[in-house]
């Protein structure tokens, strides 16, 4: 008797979701799927670690892929995806390589650039920052000011913060006289947790000595001069740090929105197109925040699950934004629920979500900490309730929720 063909997932990216989504499929429907896994690189890095680096001897973590890929039952192929053929149900690679599929998971990630040209980007390849030259280079600036600037081009704000703290700190044991500005279009600090927690990160950052200008959009002026809008005031500063600006994949053969981010439903399914889901900082969800692809891709793998034939109810995409802002040795820990009135966050120097890792995600987390799988939990808690509003349609019109500007007030939109 032939042995029955199992379905074929295929999984593009070998980052957090890319590889959630390879160990929720490979959970949730076992036998029934045979899954390939295609990265241009051979290793998962765990990006939101690098911001530590420039302060730090120890390097981001750093896993190979292999392992993980055969522990899971599946197989990896190094390379990068160049297009989609939905028709035939065919990926390609950059080599002209095609792989047949019943489903495909596209988590290839945003695509980083930098938003200023006189400036440093912080970016998660080639060399860490020297923070330490920066530091003596806005000593000597008649300002003796360095600034950390969020560009208006989506990246996740967290790590502009980070910046500001750990080079506070440095800057102190260094014995320089330099003070630290982020330049933020956000209506208050991390608003999309709240106003509460935005408040009292706001209080940490005056007593630290930190300037924020929020609300200010900033542009690269003729010239290189960085100016806030509004108001055209010219930054001063001996030294600026930028986030990158980030553009969304345009994956040939797939539908883009603008920015070239691939437009997604509840389940993570791309839309218009059958058979393919999509997770992670390319898709046009606006909070492009590693936990949240994590959850796409968990969406994703259970859809695909009940496809291959699991007993298996999908679950739509809930997003939980939980946030670990490292702000010297201590971290502090924000979490909040977005789907309007579902429950509240909390924010507290306590773990809010077990195991206490940068990125909370149900498979990942378990695999990094040698756990079994299971959903993030929340310990008990002292902290600070906030409640965060999101459209409840957001798939039909993502764009409409702004993580920059301040939320909803209590109870989110009708």
């Amino acid at each position: 008797m032939a042995e029955t063909q199992r379905f074929r997932v295929l999984i593009a990216g070998g980052g957090i979701a890319g590889v959630e989504a390879l160990l929720a499929v490979s959970d949730l429907a076992g036998d029934l799927v045979e899954v390939t896994l295609v990265s241009p690189a051979p290793e998962l890095t765990y990006k939101p670690l690098i911001v530590d680096e420039p302060f730090t001897s120890t390097p981001a973590g750093r896993w190979a892929l292999e392992p993980i890929v055969e522990q899971a039952g599946g197989r990896l192929v190094q390379g990068a995806l160049a297009r989609v053929h939905p028709t035939e149900r065919e990926a390609e690679l950059a080599g002209g390589a095609r792989h047949g599929y019943e489903a495909a998971v596209v988590c290839i990630g945003a695509k980083p650039r930098a938003a200023f040209a006189h400036a440093e980007t912080l970016t998660t390849s080639g060399a860490p920052l020297d923070i330490d030259a920066l530091l003596r280079q806005a000593a000597e600036h008649p300002s003796r000011r360095i600034a950390f600037v969020l560009p208006a081009g989506g990246s996740w704000p967290l790590p502009v913060y980070e910046l500001a703290l750990l080079s506070q700190r440095r800057a102190a044991e260094l014995e320089l006289d330099v003070t630290c500005v982020v330049v933020t279009p956000e209506s208050g600090p991390l608003i999309a947790f709240g106003p509460t927690a935005s408040a009292a990160l706001a209080e940490l950052l005056r007593v630290r000595g930190i300037e924020v200008l929020s609300g200010s959009r900033a542009r690269e002026a003729p010239g290189g001069a960085i100016e806030l809008i509004p108001g055209e005031e010219q930054l001063e500063a001996g030294a600026v740090v930028a986030l990158p600006a980030l553009q969304g994949p345009a994956v040939p053969g797939l539908p883009a929105v603008e920015g070239g981010f691939i437009p997604i439903d509840e389940h993570a399914r791309v839309q218009g197109v059958e058979g393919v889901y999509a997770a992670g900082d390319g898709t046009n969800f606006p909070i492009k925040h590693g936990g949240l692809g994590t959850q796409q891709a968990d969406a994703a793998a259970e859809h695909i699950a009940a496809a291959a034939g699991a007993e298996i109810e999908p679950s739509p995409f809930h997003p939980v934004i939980r946030g670990k802002l490292i702000v010297g040795d201590e971290s502090l820990n924000l979490a909040a629920d977005v789907t309007g009135g579902a429950g509240e966050g909390r924010a507290s120097l306590d773990p809010l979500w077990w195991p206490p890792q940068k990125v909370a995600g149900r498979y990942l987390s378990a695999l990094l900490s040698g756990d079994t799988p299971h959903d993030p939990g929340e310990p008990p808690a002292d902290g600070i309730d906030i409640e965060v509003g999101m459209p409840k349609e957001w798939h039909r019109e993502p764009m409409a929720l702004d993580p920059i500007l301040s939320p909803p007030r209590e109870g989110g939109p009708d």
